[in-house]
């Protein structure tokens, strides 16, 4: 009995699907063919992003490949208009610093540059470089962005985003900025084991190379991938919105000290100045300084300025006998230290 009238209930429910689909396709085909429509729609959005995306990873992927080492290494800066025009542009001197710097010349081969608008993508093939265009959905990101300002920041986020992207296609690298003077191969002075998950640089160094209470910056690391360092970015960038007013660096910082590094199990070192060193805290040995970063420094002007003295300081060096070595000291930071007044 009960058989009986489970098959009328499925019957009945068979008949009402067959009529309502009966009226919606020739009843009401107004309302048929917007149904149509909006599958098509969604079909056809759904492709488009899957394109998109395929495209952005062949192009991402042949970049990272043709640039890396063997071992899936390369070295990564990123640029805008503002740092490829005028009379002698950042990038410009960012790349003589590879040709005035020790056992650097040969370390060309495994940069990419990053452009974040057409202008320094066209500027990058015109040198020949290994160029990557990163895509910007439309944001503004040719001008300069003044240290701390609304679009630095910004600016400073589509940066994480993009190097966890590198993460996560499997390549380890250098992340470098533009204002970091390349005077001697840093590689040495680098922990090439892959239990390190993370060396970076800091603004002054505080002695002990395993301390977090070292200030870090991100203008210069060194970083490893893995499941620990993807998770680190992610933690990293999700903490984007609820940051206001902070840079990046500032919130890596703050992850940094609420126990974000040990809970990940993370291997970080943090970089002695001697060698990898800055305006913040120059290297008190030109013998041994690698890279001198212009950082404490506000603008790009400021930075050109002073940067333009350290390659001149370096030259100096280079023609010097052992006694002047002694006796060396780096150019005052004059620019940048008058451009917080401003």
């Amino acid at each position: 009995m009960d058989t009986s009238k489970n098959r009328l209930v499925d019957y009945a429910l068979y008949l009402l699907l067959f009529f309502g689909f009966t009226y919606i396709l020739f009843l009401n085909p107004g309302k048929s063919r917007a149904l149509l429509s909006l599958r098509m729609s969604q079909c056809q959005t759904s492709k488009t992003t899957q394109y998109q995306m395929a495209v952005y990873r062949d192009k991402l992927d042949e970049a990272l490949s043709t640039s890396s080492t063997e071992n899936k290494t390369l070295i990564i800066c990123i640029v805008n208009k503002a740092y490829v025009e005028g009379d002698k542009p950042m990038l410009d001197l960012f790349l003589d610093g590879f040709w005035v710097g020790k056992d650097t010349k040969t370390l060309i081969n495994h940069l990419l540059i990053v452009a974040m608008d057409q202008t320094s993508y066209e500027r990058c093939k015109f040198l020949k470089l290994h160029c990557y265009k990163l895509e910007t959905d439309d944001v503004d990101f040719v001008s300069e962005k003044l240290y701390m300002s609304g679009d630095f920041i910004k600016m400073m986020w589509r940066r994480t985003l993009f190097l966890r992207d590198v993460l996560k296609h499997g390549y380890n690298f250098i992340y470098t900025d533009t204002d970091v003077l390349w005077l001697r191969n840093p590689f040495p002075h680098l922990s090439l084991n892959k239990t390190m998950d993370l060396q970076i640089s800091t603004d002054h160094f505080n002695g002990n190379q395993w301390s977090e209470a070292n200030p870090i910056n991100t203008g210069f690391y060194m970083i490893n991938s893995n499941n620990k360092t993807i998770a680190l970015f992610d933690s990293w960038y999700a903490n984007k919105d609820n940051s206001t007013g902070l840079k990046e660096q500032d919130v890596l910082v703050r992850l940094m000290h609420q126990g974000l590094f040990r809970k990940l199990g993370l291997k970080v070192r943090f970089l002695d100045t001697v060698y990898f060193s800055g305006f913040c805290q120059d290297s008190r040995d030109v013998r041994a300084v690698t890279t001198v970063h212009a950082n404490c420094c506000r603008s790009i002007t400021a930075k050109l300025a002073d940067l333009t003295a350290v390659i001149h300081d370096w030259k100096r060096y280079k023609g010097s006998s052992d006694n002047q070595t002694l006796t060396f000291r780096w150019s005052n930071h004059t620019a940048c230290r008058n451009s917080w007044r401003h």
